[in-house]
């Protein structure tokens, strides 16, 4: 299996294993009250938009259920009913493709979802499982990286149907087609966004399939014999070809049971969460800690086949000797997540990279995610720890490509921001959330810290010019800093600040990127000494960063996914995850501390206890709380460090490189009054990684926080 070669950690005779603290049902739901939210929302608040379905890690498929479609995952807790089992997902509005449903007698092509209770379904890695009441059908699912496994016990006598929804996805379908190739198997191909094949097996020999005409569009319903009360069917993908999805199919699952396939998956699970083994904490911590280490590890997504063939951006299929993969969300998870793919999944993580940079051959520019260019820290930062198993040279000429070629394939407005330093905010009478524009302050400061990431690769590929040049440039989201008000402000093209200006405003665009100013202005954590020098002194930023947390949020300031506050403060979106950590530079560590403690029990199992704040976005909020309960984050994840913080466990004992290092705390007081690594006491709040890599214990020693009188 995926992680079979990999050292791990072993348990003790008495521990239960790791895959069952795991609720795959978390993030499924969302937080609702005006407490919890920040605000009275005129709709249903985001939540972290997973999904509870089987997948193995970096999977090419996740087989999940679908209560609706078009609502990120498919999946709201909230619902009572079942419209199919997709086979692939994410997390975000797209994808949910291949959806399959059984059914029974009478098929109307109009209204045959199912409803369901959460009394009869459960879910754990690798396996979910729901009894569809409409017909009484016991559903199963469990998968291996490219097969989904389909297991439905019917009632004695019940007549055995499958119904493949191939005209529906997330995404805009514009083709498919279906059609039985032998007497249990059938193939076809939905056409969304990619195309993408699929071959299936059936353990009931296959009598018809029929097309029935609903009012939107036509559905294949498949018709089995045999009055055995189950039916088992296995689906092969490939995003190549309906032969490369049978090959699939073979290659994996094929001569295997449904239990067979199910205990893989476990262990491949339990091999991958007992990288890092915790001691103390409470069951919660526990729970949720391996629930999130389990998030975290669901994407990017596998994209070649078993023969190694996949297809390039071009539309060729092409081998290679690696695996192909999706590109990462990298404006949501360059911060953390990526890192810990790194740490845990070296390998994944390299491949990833070469696929990006084959995408990059294609276009000419290292792909970009949505806002800013954060390849850069990413493959920075994984070159700097050690990973080197990609095109590291080609890689560096696009991300140089990206930094000095004006391009929506890679920085938009680049010029501007070239010439001017800043990229500017166009004037507008009265912006509101939505308003359109550069989001350009963001952009600056993002652009400045991918600079950043750049100039440290520069200098590894002994390119000194464009290390001192994009180290100056990394200068620039100072140019933003307005002294009046102690924060990040828009400027016009002629330099003047933007008027009117209410700091506490959330906009999608203008200005900043899904953040108020507040949520914006503490950005620079490759240069966080510069932002402070921007200030008076070190006790002017900490009262600045005070008034971050404690500044109430304006009800009447309402974004869809800007929600959950500490004062300003936002855990329900990226922008500002980094900012507690600031507290370091004003020597209060103990203030950063409290803060974690606050987020960490707060906002991870709200409500009902499977509540996210906000979207996991492809596992960057699960990463953000793996990282911190084991007391490390890697507060600039371009450079190969962390910052130490205090462990919610007592223990934790992660294989690293091939070698295991501990971490003890003294006790969970908020104060770090020492740090000890191998023996030494350490300068600083940072360790390096390659210090980790020796596999020493860290000693976190702590103490309580003595409030003065």
């Amino acid at each position: 299996m995926l992680l079979a070669a990999c050292a791990i950690l072993p348990r003790s005779a008495d521990a239960k294993p790791l895959t069952s603290y795991v609720d795959p049902f978390l993030g499924t739901t969302a937080p609702s009250s005006v407490a919890e939210v920040g605000f009275k929302a005129p709709w249903k608040v985001w939540g972290g938009l997973t999904f509870p379905g089987s997948s193995l890690p970096n999977a090419m498929v996740q087989l999940s259920p679908i209560t609706r479609f078009k609502s990120g995952a498919g999946y709201e807790y909230e619902d009572n009913t079942i419209v199919g089992f997709a086979h692939t997902n994410k997390g975000h509005w797209n994808l949910c493709n291949l959806p399959v449903m059984p059914a029974s007698g009478r098929v109307n092509p109009n209204n045959f979802e199912s409803p369901f209770s959460h009394k009869n379904e459960s879910a754990s890695p690798g396996y979910y499982q729901v009894l569809l009441s409409r017909n009484n059908i016991n559903v199963e699912l469990t998968t291996t990286l490219r097969c989904g496994f389909h297991r439905y016990t019917y009632k004695d006598g019940r007549t055995k149907k499958l119904i493949v929804n191939l005209a529906i996805s997330n995404e805009q379908v514009k083709d498919w087609k279906i059609e039985q190739v032998a007497e249990n198997a059938f193939q076809g191909f939905q056409q969304a966004r990619d195309k993408i094949f699929f071959y299936a097996t059936t353990s009931r020999k296959i009598e018809k399939i029929e097309m029935h005409s609903g009012r939107e569009h036509k559905l294949p319903v498949i018709n089995f014999d045999g009055d055995d009360q189950t039916l088992e069917i296995k689906i092969g993908l490939s995003f190549v070809s309906a032969e490369n999805a049978r090959i699939n199919l073979e290659a994996e699952i094929a001569g295997k049971s449904f239990d067979d396939i199910r205990t893989a998956a476990t262990e491949t699970w339990e091999a991958l969460l007992s990288k890092i083994r915790v001691t103390g904490g409470s069951e919660r911590q526990r729970g949720m800690f391996y629930s999130c280490l389990y998030r975290s590890f669901l994407w990017p997504a596998l994209r070649s086949d078993t023969n190694g063939e996949f297809k390039n951006p071009k539309g060729k299929t092409v081998r290679a000797n690696h695996a192909y993969y999706t590109d990462p969300s990298l404006w949501d998870d360059y911060r953390n997540k990526l890192v810990l793919l790194g740490m845990l999944a070296p390998k994944i993580t390299e491949d990833v990279i070469q696929s990006m940079i084959e995408r990059g051959n294609a276009s000419g520019f290292m792909p970009i995610f949505f806002h800013g260019d954060h390849a850069a820290p990413f493959i920075a930062g994984a070159y700097l720890r050690g990973l080197r198993g990609y095109d590291v040279k080609r890689a560096y000429e696009l991300l140089l490509t990206n930094a000095t070629r004006e391009s929506n394939r890679g920085r938009p407005h680049l010029n501007e921001y070239i010439n001017k330093g800043y990229i500017s905010t166009p004037r507008v009478g009265d912006p509101g959330v939505e308003t359109k524009a550069k989001a350009g302050v963001t952009k600056t400061l993002e652009y400045a810290y991918d600079d950043y990431s750049l100039a440290l690769l520069a200098r590894e590929m002994n390119d000194d010019a464009t290390y001192q040049t994009m180290m100056k440039r990394s200068r620039n989201y100072a140019n933003l800093f307005d002294p009046e008000t102690g924060l990040m402000r828009g400027r016009l093209e002629d330099g003047s600040w933007v008027r009117p200006f209410d700091a506490k405003q959330p906009y999608y665009e203008y200005m900043y990127r899904e953040a108020n100013a507040w949520q914006s202005s503490f950005f620079a954590p490759h240069d966080t000494e510069g932002l402070i020098a921007l200030y008076p002194d070190k006790t002017a930023f900490e009262r600045q960063l005070d008034r971050l947390f404690t500044t109430p949020w304006n009800p009447r300031h309402i974004a869809r996914n800007v929600n959950t506050f500490i004062g300003q403060y936002c855990h329900g979106n990226q922008p500002d995850h980094g900012f507690p950590y600031l507290y370091y530079w004003t020597n209060r560590q103990e203030k950063c501390q409290i803060l974690l403690n606050i987020i960490m029990e707060r906002f991870y199992g709200m409500g009902d206890g499977r509540t996210l704040c906000g979207m996991d976005d492809a596992g960057e909020m699960s990463s953000w709380y793996v990282f911190n309960a084991i007391g490390l984050y890697p507060y600039s994840p371009a450079d190969p460090d962390y910052i130490i913080t205090v462990p919610l466990f007592d223990e934790v004992r992660m294989q690293l490189g091939g070698q295991t290092v501990t971490i003890i705390r003294s006790a969970g007081d908020p104060k770090i009054t020492e740090i000890i690594y191998d023996g030494e006491k350490l300068q600083g709040w940072f360790i390096t990684h390659d210090k980790l890599l020796r596999g020493k214990t860290l000693h976190i020693k702590t103490a309580p926080v003595v409030v003065k009188k």
